[in-house]
C-alpha cells in the first residue's frame, strides 16, 4: 500500500485474532545497554539497543479470571530480555533476537513471537539498524 505521495505505508501488526483465539501481548521500544557487535570498537563496552516483542498468545478455553498466572506476563518478558542481555557479549543482532524469541516461546500459551532488535548508535544519520524475526511455537495446539 502507498500514500497519495507514493511512499510506502508500513501496515500495523495484526496479531490479535478472535477467530483463532489469540491475544496480542507486546513490549514496545525497550532500550537496554547491550554488549553486542562483531567490530573491535563494539567489544569495548555496551551500546544502546531497542527491543520490541510481539507475541500471539492463546486465549485459552477458560477465562483468565483476572489472575496473572493465567496470562503471559509482559513484566516477565522484560525481565527475561534483560537477563539475556546481561549474560554477556553477543556478536549478532540476529542471535539476540533468536534468544528472545526462544525464551518467549517456552511459555505454552505463546504461539508466535516477533522480535525486533535495533542498534541505535550505529549510523549518525539513521535512527537504528537491526533485524526483525518471527518464530512459531513447536508445541501443538490442544
Amino acid at each position: 500500500m502507498n500514500t497519495p505521495a507514493g511512499k510506502p505505508v508500513i501496515e500495523p501488526l495484526r496479531i490479535a485474532d478472535a477467530a483463532l483465539g489469540l491475544r496480542h501481548v507486546f513490549v514496545r521500544d525497550l532500550v537496554v545497554a547491550c554488549n553486542i557487535g562483531i567490530h573491535q570498537h563494539e567489544k569495548t563496552g555496551p551500546q544502546r539497543v531497542r527491543i520490541s516483542v510481539d507475541l500471539g498468545v492463546l486465549e485459552g478455553l477458560s477465562p483468565h479470571d483476572d489472575k496473572l498466572e493465567n496470562v503471559v506476563c509482559y513484566e516477565e518478558i522484560v525481565t527475561r530480555v534483560r537477563g539475556i542481555v546481561a549474560d554477556g557479549h553477543i556478536n549478532l543482532a540476529e542471535t539476540l533476537a533468536e534468544r528472545i524469541a526462544s525464551v518467549c516461546l517456552q511459555n505454552p500459551l505463546c504461539r508466535s513471537a516477533r522480535v525486533r532488535v535495533e542498534k541505535l548508535d550505529v549510523f549518525a544519520d539513521a535512527n537504528g539498524a537491526g533485524v526483525e524475526i518471527e518464530r512459531l511455537s513447536k508445541i501443538p495446539l490442544r
